[in-house]
């Protein structure tokens, strides 16, 4: 489904690094070096959820990173621009609608500002290609010619 306006806010872009998304089952520690950071502020983006069953943890990749975390950064980040208002709806579905019919495989993370869909990166020039197709718009050198070098 196209985006439902053609606010900036709703526009996309990809995130340069690649991402990884680990999970932890119940009782499993998580590295130190991913609570240190955390912490102290220090790197990119991260985002951990726990529940009764598991950890998950998704991240954007560094340069010391522990190489379990490293062997599953498999996966490229495309951001919804925003900041969005909470009283817009369907966006996350809106988004990856077209994805699904393009068989493209996602895994989503909700902030308060907007939303991030991670993609497999062999997959990121088919998510982009299929998203312009149905009306999205990336910024900051996410086009065709650029997306290729992804």
């Amino acid at each position: 489904m196209p985006p439902p306006s053609s606010s900036p806010v709703l526009h996309l872009q990809i995130l340069p690094e690649p991402f990884f998304v680990i999970q932890l089952r119940q009782g499993q520690e998580m590295a130190p070096c991913i609570i240190k950071d955390l912490a102290s502020g220090k790197g990119g983006f991260y985002s951990v959820t726990r529940t009764k069953d598991e950890i998950s943890i998704v991240g954007e990749a560094y340069k010391w990173m522990p190489k379990t975390y490293e062997e599953q950064c498999a996966w490229k980040c495309i951001k919804i621009r925003g900041p969005m208002e909470h009283s817009l709806t369907g966006i996350l579905a809106d988004l990856t609608a077209p994805l699904k019919t393009a068989k493209v495989p996602v895994f989503a993370v909700s902030t308060w500002n907007t939303d991030y869909v991670l993609v497999p990166k062999d997959m990121v020039v088919d998510a982009v290609t299929t998203l312009e197709r149905d009306g999205w718009v990336f910024v900051q050198g996410a086009g065709h010619g650029r997306v290729a070098r992804l």
